[in-house]
């Protein structure tokens, strides 16, 4: 059974940055894609940035393109997410997924394991 344990969420002013972490466990890490998905209050979840296996290809969300990066660390099994300029629109729970194969995973339906989430509040 895979676990992913989120951390790094907090309250944030406009224009701040914040990292999120995600530490994996149970199977081989290094060897799947991982993403990165936000639900907003009253919104569906929606997709926010993917990265394949190696880290090597990623794929952003156009709103959050050159804002977010997204990051792993497979010596570590763990997933990373940079945010910066973080605007109010931004607030949502930010939840972890892994995938089940190794090319990026672009849709929820596609991820198999899920986090437990971590809030981001933008305040303006």
């Amino acid at each position: 059974q895979v676990q992913l344990v989120e951390s790094g969420g907090g309250l944030v002013q406009a224009g701040g940055s914040l990292r999120l972490s995600c530490a994996a466990s149970g199977r081989t890490f290094s060897s799947y894609s991982m993403g990165w998905f936000r639900q907003a209050p009253g919104k569906e979840r929606e997709f926010v940035v993917a990265i394949n296996y190696n880290g090597r290809s990623t794929y952003y969300k156009t709103s959050v393109k050159g804002r977010f990066t997204i990051s792993r660390d497979n010596a570590k099994n763990t997933l990373y997410l940079q945010m910066a300029s973080l605007k109010p629109d931004d607030t949502a729970v930010y939840y972890c997924a892994a995938g089940v194969e190794p090319g990026m995973e672009l849709h929820a339906n596609e991820y198999r394991y899920w986090g437990q989430g971590t809030q981001v509040t933008v305040s303006s």
